[in-house]
């Protein structure tokens, strides 16, 4: 990990696209802006882990759920054949 030390109004660059700068100082906590292309997403630690963490929650898809979305996916599939078949007379 690089440590840098920095006042308030001074800027930290990430490669070309990305400025940190600090931008007040109270007590322990300091306040720190940023600029980054929009592409670039930027989030606080905790809320970029809550977001990983939902992603992967949702990613897991139970077989009884795919079964289920079959078994609705082949009766429509049914009931459009059947009206198709009934529109034709035959």
């Amino acid at each position: 990990m690089l440590v840098l030390s920095r006042q308030r109004d001074e800027t930290i660059m990430i490669g070309d696209e990305i400025e940190i700068t600090v931008v007040d100082i109270r007590g322990d906590k300091v306040r720190l802006g940023i600029n980054a292309p929009r592409q670039v997403q930027v989030h606080r630690k905790e809320v970029y882990e809550a977001i990983k963490r939902e992603n992967a929650e949702a990613a897991q898809v139970q077989v009884e759920d795919l079964n289920v979305a079959d078994k609705n996916l082949r009766g429509r599939i049914d009931k459009l054949t059947t009206h198709r078949h009934n529109q034709n007379g035959s």
